[in-house]
């Protein structure tokens, strides 16, 4: 991918923030975020941004997981690999969330 000078602007101000600009090799025409066990795709819109592809996921094995309730009870799931959804996971997917929309906002 080539990418214009503020799209490199945009991942420079994510890696200053703690997030890791990463491949995910099945999504390789968007961007992977990374922090802590948290992910997200972003896709170049236009010559001057990115835009998130899906949503951030909470990673399982450094696979996107999928949210799903089973027997009453919420889980982080990828193939036969589950991960019960706590408070405190939660929190950190809303987190990264948040502060990486944050970070995706044009500064002016």
């Amino acid at each position: 991918m080539e990418f214009t000078p503020r799209q490199i602007s945009i991942l420079e101000r994510l890696q200053a923030r703690d997030f890791q600009i990463v491949a995910f090799p099945m999504y390789a025409k968007y961007i992977g975020v990374r922090r802590g066990n948290c992910a997200a795709l972003l896709a170049p819109i236009g010559a001057d941004r990115f835009q998130l592809h899906g949503q951030p996921a909470y990673l399982i094995g450094g696979n996107f997981s999928v949210r799903v309730t089973r027997e009453g009870r919420d889980w982080f799931v990828w193939k036969k690999q589950k991960l019960e959804v706590t408070a405190e996971r939660l929190a950190e997917l809303e987190s990264f969330s948040a502060q990486l929309s944050q970070t995706l906002i044009p500064a002016i």
